[in-house]
């Protein structure tokens, strides 16, 4: 019998190795990075619209080629045709918009990509359930290697191109929406 030689491969890759001093940030595809959510976001709106408008006309012929009494051509009754219209218009609106957020969370996400300039682009999810209610956290962005620290962290404001969602789904998140009826009615409605 033949047989063939064996190969044996290492268990150790130079590419993906680290030095035995090297710290634990994340630097290549696959890694793993803690994110530290930290958003306080606050707006404010008040707006306050009036406009009114008011349109009279009052016209009439009161002669045409002869008098009324003289010929009854374009006449009734002996009285020329007239016109008179009267129009008003108004309108009273207004709106306030206050909203304030704070989300702190940690998710850990993904390295999906190293951009040729050492940026990663991150990517993760975190789902949490309770009581019948869950919550998606999704996170997306761009980060800089620089801004990694020791530990292995990023605080979201430096996170580029971010993009954090935080979807609720459940009966609790189902009561407090407008059912399907009223959003499309919200559409078609004109007043």
């Amino acid at each position: 019998m033949l047989t063939a030689p064996a190969t044996a491969d290492s268990l150790w890759h130079d590419a993906s190795s680290r030095s035995i001093i090297s710290d634990v940030r994340a630097r290549a595809v696959g890694d793993l990075l803690t994110i530290l959510v930290q958003e306080n976001n606050s707006a404010s709106k008040d707006n306050s619209t009036s406009t009114a408008k008011k349109t009279g006309i009052d016209s009439s012929i009161s002669s045409f080629l002869f008098g009324a009494a003289q010929d009854k051509f374009l006449t009734k009754g002996g009285q020329y045709p007239a016109l008179k219209v009267n129009g008003n218009s108004s309108f009273d609106g207004g709106g306030k918009i206050s909203n304030s957020e704070t989300i702190t969370a940690r998710i850990s996400v993904r390295v999906v990509d190293v951009l040729p300039n050492g940026n990663l682009v991150i990517e993760g999810s975190r789902r949490t359930s309770f009581s019948g209610e869950s919550q998606d956290a999704i996170l997306r962005g761009v980060v800089r290697s620089d801004d990694v620290q020791s530990n292995n962290t990023v605080f979201s404001y430096n996170i580029a191109d971010a993009t954090i969602r935080y979807v609720s789904k459940g009966s609790l998140s189902d009561a407090q929406g407008k059912g399907w009826f009223h959003k499309a009615w919200d559409k078609v409605a004109p007043f």
